[in-house]
């Protein structure tokens, strides 16, 4: 896991980004969650070098051939390997070689990068989880489909991109 600081340009860039998408059909938070993604975004770009694309299908491309989709949660704490990361059911169909995982403080300060997975191993390793259900190691309450897997089970990212 990669601990790392959110400047003032990621934010302005992440807030200017939000602002143009707007509300994402579909979107859990109704786009609430817009400019912590986008930093999430912000920060694998700046510790891989890959190139923000914002397709459909990925956010970033790395070597002009690794299709990259980020996907961020927001958090009050220090993650913990237990934690979970997701991927909505309706995302599976997103043109993507890998996902990234990331987490960004509420407060927009600092985030994790959290490792990641490629696409094709990932829905054999995570565990489905319908909206509704109850996750009993949190009684936290799906808001939509989605399929979960552990930060403890993801790659890390610097056996990949040695910075």
């Amino acid at each position: 896991m990669i601990e790392m600081a959110i400047t003032e340009q990621m934010k302005e860039i992440a807030r200017v980004k939000a602002e143009e998408m707007g509300k994402l059909y579909n979107s859990i938070t109704r786009g609430d969650g817009n400019v912590a993604g986008f930093l999430g975004e912000a920060m694998v770009a700046k510790y891989t070098g890959a190139a923000m694309t914002n397709t459909y299908d990925y956010d970033l491309l790395y070597l002009d051939y690794i299709r990259i989709d980020v996907k961020t949660k927001r958090t009050d704490v220090v993650p913990k390997p237990f934690y979970e990361c997701s991927v909505a059911d309706f995302n599976t169909k997103q043109n993507c070689d890998w996902y990234v995982f990331t987490r960004v403080t509420n407060t927009l300060s600092k985030g994790w990068i959290l490792g990641f997975m490629p696409k094709k191993d990932f829905y054999t390793h995570s565990r489905f989880c319908r909206k509704g259900d109850i996750d009993l190691a949190n009684n936290f309450v799906f808001k939509a489909d989605c399929y979960n897997i552990s930060i403890e089970k993801l790659y890390p990212l610097p056996n990949i991109f040695p910075s």
